[in-house]
């Protein structure tokens, strides 16, 4: 037996011994009370209901009282002697199957009636274990005595317990094995859940399949959702530890190059070696390693800073951009072709500065790696999104390396022209910034030509 059906067994069965015990107690001490008072209350009724008729009762209206309150009515004169209404009213309860062998009304009791008072009276008839509850009450110049005989509780309770004892015993039993049915139901699929939460935190992404129509399949659910998010984190940790890795080993080499170089050259002047260039290629080298390192800080204040959201008209922002590309488009001898399906306004909420920095590193990349003379950009409007692509010729195979290409440091090696040639945190500051604005975005590349694209929610002005 498992330590949870130990448990709920004790308790079930602590909750019936004290609903017993409460039950047993009730019955002995206060139900008597209640049983008295309950039939003291119906004979204070129906004494109003008798007094309340000045001129008496008739026989016919006593019969029927007696029937409906299932008591005995006796009458006597109160003009006669005391023994003479003692005597009427035990006549008349003989008369009704009701054999009194105590029963008495003093001469005291019979002036308080005489003078209009109600008097209630209870006598024990020991040898017939019962006793008899009498009220007394004045109806013109007689007495009415309505009458109901009480069995004497004590052996009447003890056989109520006696039978509940028997009740309760049958009842503990059959709880006893429904309980063990039912626990056993429970704790059968809380053992699988321990055992596949175990699994879980020992990085073993098992699922449980648990059928049980009620909150423990429910439960099973949730930590088989739990353990599919949990495997997806731990293999998007696993990636992004590769690629920390990754990233340190080329930042390592960014920097070392130019450190090597400026060592060596610096060396060649302090040997005399200095032909007049060895100062411009440090000078050189230093900038390229104070250019390196902004990026780099730029690319890790992105993933904090606070952005400064706005409205921004994103037609006149690529506007804008595409005019300071005009020169660069016809020093490579590009043709842009601008595919616009923006037919209205295209308000976006953004950052000005940082998505303008996104759209200057996509043109920057068309220009650097395209293999033909044509880019392509394409506007759209998709679900209430403004969208934006721009495509270029590439000589890549399909998804060869593209995967690669938003992670720090991946330079494609079939760069255009070393002049545009850079460190390969573009994509990676682009990714940032996007995914700060909420951004869908992505690249497809298919049919000799890869596309860099993103959609923001159009905004109403």
């Amino acid at each position: 037996m498992s330590k949870l059906t130990r448990k709920l067994l004790v308790r079930i069965i602590g909750a019936l011994c004290v609903v017993f015990f409460l039950s047993f107690i009730v019955n002995t001490f206060f139900l008597p009370s209640y049983f008295l008072y309950q039939k003291k209350q119906k004979l204070a009724e129906l004494t109003t209901e008798i007094s309340a008729s000045e001129h008496g009762v008739q026989l016919p209206r006593i019969e029927s009282l007696e029937r409906q309150y299932e008591v005995a009515i006796a009458y006597a004169s109160l003009k006669d002697s005391v023994n003479d209404i003692n005597d009427q009213l035990l006549l008349q309860y003989n008369r009704k199957g009701i054999a009194l062998s105590k029963f008495w009304l003093t001469e005291e009791s019979i002036s308080a009636l005489r003078e209009g008072a109600r008097v209630n009276k209870f006598y024990d008839q020991t040898k017939l274990k019962s006793s008899f509850l009498v009220n007394f009450v004045k109806v013109g110049d007689s007495v009415f005595a309505v009458g109901e005989s009480i069995s004497h509780s004590a052996e009447t309770i003890r056989i109520i317990n006696q039978f509940n004892a028997y009740i309760w015993l049958g009842m503990l039993l059959l709880l006893i094995l429904l309980s063990v049915l039912y626990t056993a139901r429970i704790v059968k699929p809380l053992a699988k859940l321990s055992e596949t939460a175990e699994a879980i935190s020992n990085l073993s992404f098992t699922k449980v399949d648990i059928k049980t129509g009620d909150e423990i399949e429910s439960l099973g659910r949730s930590i088989n959702v739990m353990s599919d998010k949990l495997q997806q984190a731990q293999h998007s940790l696993e990636i992004k530890n590769a690629n920390l890795r990754t990233f340190i080993s080329d930042i390592s080499h960014e920097l070392k190059t130019p450190l090597s170089l400026i060592r060596v050259y610096a060396s060649g002047i302090q040997d005399g070696l200095d032909d007049g260039t060895y100062a411009g290629v440090i000078q050189q080298q230093s900038e390229e390693l104070a250019g390196l390192i902004d990026r780099l800080l730029e690319l890790s204040r992105l993933q904090a800073e606070v952005y400064d959201f706005e409205p921004v008209d994103l037609r006149q922002l690529l506007t804008e951009t595409l005019h300071t590309y005009e020169t660069v488009f016809q020093q490579h001898g590009l043709h842009v072709e601008v595919e616009d399906g923006w037919t209205t306004e295209t308000w976006v909420l953004a950052d000005r500065r940082k998505l303008e920095s996104v759209l200057h590193n996509w043109m920057t990349n068309a220009v650097k790696y395209t293999s033909g003379d044509r880019i392509t950009i394409t506007l759209e409007l998709k679900r209430e999104a403004a969208y934006f692509g721009i495509a270029n010729e590439t000589d890549k195979e399909e998804h060869e390396q593209w995967d690669q290409v938003w992670e720090p440091f991946y330079v494609m090696d079939s760069s255009r022209s070393k002049k545009f040639s850079g460190t390969g945190l573009g994509l990676s500051i682009a990714r940032t910034i996007l995914e700060n604005h909420h951004a869908d975005y992505g690249l497809s590349a298919a049919d000799g030509k890869v596309m860099f694209y993103f959609s923001l929610l159009l905004i109403q002005r």
